[in-house]
């Protein structure tokens, strides 16, 4: 089939919700007091505790470690068994699911759907609890940081709006680069978070930004995730077409076909037990782009390239972008 022939696949929408559970982290929606109980403490005391504090579980901690998650649907199952005088550590969940407060919303919402747990401890780095996450505490956040945007837009009246439409050349772009090193989970996200701003002020429409920024953000976490010495991404902005680049020199994708299923990871065991490395990253930025190609030799390094189409017919134009590639 040409590409004449060929149908255009809509791509599902980005709402500005999912956008958000992207730049938000976990520590800016999470309860920071967190109220604990130990293994030791009884059932009833800590029936009193749940019902005066008015929440609905809380973590176990022994000798400054978590071990467990209490809820309240543990206590009334000890209560309709006549077990009031019952320690907590008889009753508590023991296999625990946590969270790093440098973590991306959008990765604890896809743990509670994962899950089906009603809460998540949130930790740092070094595994201690610094606060608690529940599905409430992400709506609360969603919605809190929906209405500061709303307020924010309606302040600022500034924008470079239709820039591209105002220059006048054979070819205008926009090329954004970033250095990208490994393992920094704390400025993992910069790289999106600028890339959308800067398509905001362009003008381009929400949908594109956070489609973009979700892709760039996703690509970003793979290269301070899986990669030895870090990476570049490269962001090209034309009036047609978004091109997302992403390189590294190592340690390659052994399997590219099986990397590409949702949940599939190769992320060590201490870096998903600080709550990334889900194995959602490639399916995530092929449901935001409209194009992507992946090459990978293991021990040589990975070549991620991604299109986003901004005018109709954008996709038989790129290939003049995917030709001057190839003659470099």
């Amino acid at each position: 089939m040409s590409h004449e022939e060929r149908p255009a696949v809509e791509k599902p929408s980005i709402t500005r919700t999912e956008a958000l559970a992207y730049e938000l982290k976990v520590r800016d929606v999470m309860t920071r007091d967190v109220i604990t109980v130990t293994p030791e403490t009884v059932i009833a005391q800590l029936a009193e505790t749940l019902q005066e504090a008015r929440i609905s579980g809380a973590p176990v901690m022994a000798a400054g470690k978590i071990v467990g998650i209490i809820s309240v649907k543990d206590v009334v199952a000890a209560l309709l068994r006549g077990d009031a005088d019952a320690p907590v550590g008889q009753y508590m969940t023991s296999c625990l699911y946590t969270v790093c407060e440098d973590e991306v919303l959008a990765r604890a919402v896809e743990m509670f759907s994962r899950t089906q747990v009603g809460r998540l401890p949130v930790v740092d780095r070094e595994g201690r609890l610094v606060g608690i996450l529940t599905k409430g505490d992400v709506t609360g956040g969603l919605l809190k940081a929906l209405q500061a945007e709303f307020d924010a837009e309606e302040l600022r009246r500034y924008r470079a709006s239709h820039l591209f439409e105002d220059i006048v050349s054979d070819r205008t772009s926009l090329i954004l680069r970033y250095r990208v090193r490994p393992r920094d989970f704390v400025n993992g996200g910069m790289a999106s978070a600028r890339v959308r701003l800067a398509l905001l002020r362009l003008g381009a429409s929400r949908e594109i930004a956070r489609r973009t920024a979700i892709a760039v953000y996703e690509a970003e976490m793979n290269l301070v995730i899986h990669t030895i010495n870090g990476g570049l991404l490269r962001v090209e902005v034309q009036p047609h077409v978004i091109f997302i680049e992403a390189l590294d020199d190592g340690p390659g994708i052994e399997d590219v076909e099986l990397a590409m299923q949702p949940g599939y990871t190769t992320a060590p065991e201490e870096i998903r037990a600080l709550g990334f490395g889900a194995g959602f990253g490639l399916s995530n930025i092929k449901r935001c782009v409209d194009k992507m190609w992946l090459e990978s030799k293991p021990g040589e390094g990975t070549r991620l390239e991604m299109w986003i189409y901004l005018q109709p017919g954008a996709e038989h134009r790129i290939l003049d972008t995917v030709f001057e590639r190839l003659r470099r």
